[in-house]
């Protein structure tokens, strides 16, 4: 059963709340995104690679099975 006791805060209330949570975000360095940009791109290119040769044996699979029938 739900909680009715909890009180709404005010709006001003939220937003010294809301200030106060945005005060605790720790944005990345730039060497970080850097990083991470470069990590995302290898891991893209070695998936791509991966998911090339999968379609491309179920493909052929596909069309050999097309030849029989």
């Amino acid at each position: 059963m739900a909680d009715n006791t909890k009180r709404k805060p005010s709006p001003a209330e939220f937003l010294n709340q809301v200030r106060a949570e945005g005060r605790k975000i720790v944005w990345p360095t730039r060497e970080e995104t850097v990083k991470t940009a470069i990590f995302v791109f290898i891991m893209m290119l070695i998936l791509s690679l991966f998911f090339l040769g999968v379609d491309s044996i179920f493909g052929g699979i596909v069309g050999w099975l097309l030849t029989l029938a």
